[in-house]
């Protein structure tokens, strides 16, 4: 039996050596450009304990004795290696050094690691971005961009743009990004600059800018230039309206957070950003938040099994759009209390799963019932295959794409017997497979798959991944 004394020297060695890999975590983010995370959790800006939590999570998922001490020896050896902007998953470089245990570290790093190391100090060309609306996703999105800015070579958040601006509208604006009532405390300073009409965002200088136009801005006047324009109003979402962000002075690109209209790329990142030629297209649409994390999950059963037909039910979070208590809406369900009623409504998710992929036209339907929580929202798919399968072979077919191929940063296989909605707050991936909750029939040919998805944090992280991409400043990766 383990005495307490024991057990209390193991657990301080453990948070040693947490704050030991927090150190180099820190360095290499901040002077190289390089984020090492763990089966997709970043760990910049992470507490020991937290650190600890995760590797419980990597054992889970992966059945292997992955500990703290495996990971802060291979940081280790990547802060020496490694040169180039990159984003490292040491998770999975544990899970293969438990493989190949008879290799040297060094010479693993090398190998494992060698397009990398190769480029050096090859570095990237920051891209200014500007956030045009300042709602639910636009505060979101201003969270992120300044906790992922680092040493500042990929996105840089420069502006954003409201309809109005004066000390009072700054100061509100900054109580809503300081404070929210779903994620919490933003971990860090806002200050208000009223006479520049600023926010200082962590030291950044963010320009708050006010226009009822996206075509009257000069934003070279604020030495912003070449920006990427991130369009949170929902108000423009053909191709003519959003080409008016670029008859103003200093943008480049233009990602609209919803989905797109005719002429204007919907893209799940992911599932099918290669198709279209970033040097070509200055206009893009993210798609819904739903779209992003259906889409991961068909696209992997479509793959693996086919797909005949299905139908999506989305239990979904109310929204701003509906009514706090019972008043007029321009549809009639919507128009009665958010969070005291279930209310069915439609969903485009369905039909817009095609957009991203084509083999899947006319198969799906889809509905939506809006529910009284705030965030946190559930899909459920329920679909005939052409090869029968059964729980467990689906399951892994699922856990495999969630480890390993294109869409590790997308899809996260959760183990839990435990799960609810109020635990995905805040998750980073676009869909959160419950495999717990699997259901196939007795033939093989008709299944059940749930799908979480935080609506609104995890379709913040999917709109900065493609903003990444379509700005070119997407680093190297190994995960």
């Amino acid at each position: 039996m383990i005495t307490y004394n024991e057990s209390l020297k193991g657990r301080i060695l453990k948070e040693k050596s947490a704050n030991k890999l927090i150190k180099i975590v820190s360095d290499l983010w901040f002077d190289k450009s390089i984020e090492l995370i763990l089966f997709r959790n970043s760990l910049v800006d992470k507490k020991g304990s937290e650190i600890l939590n995760l590797h419980s999570y990597a054992r889970d998922i992966t059945k292997m004795s992955i500990n703290i001490y495996d990971t802060l020896e291979l940081a280790e050896a990547v802060q020496v290696n490694v040169l180039a902007p990159a984003k490292i998953d040491i998770g999975k470089l544990a899970y293969e050094w438990h493989q190949q245990n008879q290799v040297l570290l060094d010479d693993f790093i090398k190998e494992k690691l060698a397009e990398i190391i190769s480029k050096k100090k090859s570095s990237l060309v920051p891209k200014d971005v500007v956030l045009y609306g300042f709602g639910r996703i636009g505060r979101l999105l201003a969270r992120e961009l300044i906790t992922q800015e680092g040493k500042g070579e990929q996105l840089r958040l420069r502006a954003i743009v409201t309809r109005g601006v004066d000390e009072m509208t700054l100061k509100k604006r900054a109580s809503l990004l300081r404070m929210d009532s779903v994620h919490g405390k933003f971990p860090g300073s806002v200050d208000v600059d009223a006479q520049n009409n600023v926010l200082i965002i962590n030291g950044h200088t963010i320009y708050m800018i006010a226009a009822n136009n996206p075509d009257s801005i000069n934003y070279k006047k604020y030495g912003i230039d070449k920006a990427l324009i991130i369009d949170n109003t929902g108000a423009f979402r053909s191709k003519d309206d959003l080409a008016l962000h670029l008859k103003s002075k200093g943008v480049e690109k233009v990602l609209l957070t919803a989905p797109g209209k005719e002429g204007v790329p919907n893209i799940v990142h992911g599932v099918n950003q290669y198709d279209f030629d970033i040097s070509k297209h200055k206009i893009y649409s993210a798609a819904s938040c739903t779209t992003n994390a259906i889409t991961p999950i068909l696209k992997v059963v479509e793959d693996n099994l086919g797909i005949e037909k299905g139908h999506i039910e989305t239990i979904h979070a109310y929204t701003n759009d509906q009514n706090l208590v019972d008043n007029m809406h321009k549809k009639y369900r919507r128009g009665r209390a958010a969070a005291l009623n279930m209310v069915i409504t439609e969903t485009g998710a369905g039909k817009a799963v095609s957009k991203a992929l084509p083999s899947l036209t006319d198969k799906l339907t889809s509905n939506a019932i809006r529910v009284p929580t705030p965030n946190g929202s559930l899909a459920i798919l329920n679909l005939n295959i052409k090869k029968p399968t059964n729980i467990k072979e689906l399951n892994k077919i699922i856990k495999q794409s969630a480890l390993n191929g294109d869409l590790v940063e997308q899809i996260q296989y959760s183990v839990s017997h435990e799960l609810v909605s109020s635990d995905i707050v805040g998750n980073p991936c676009a869909a959160i497979f419950d495999s717990k909750a699997t259901i196939t029939s007795s033939d093989g040919k008709s299944v059940v798959l749930y799908v979480w998805y935080d609506n609104e944090y995890g379709y913040t992280r999917q709109v900065i991944r493609l903003s990444k991409y379509i700005a070119d400043v997407r680093r190297f990766i190994y995960y």
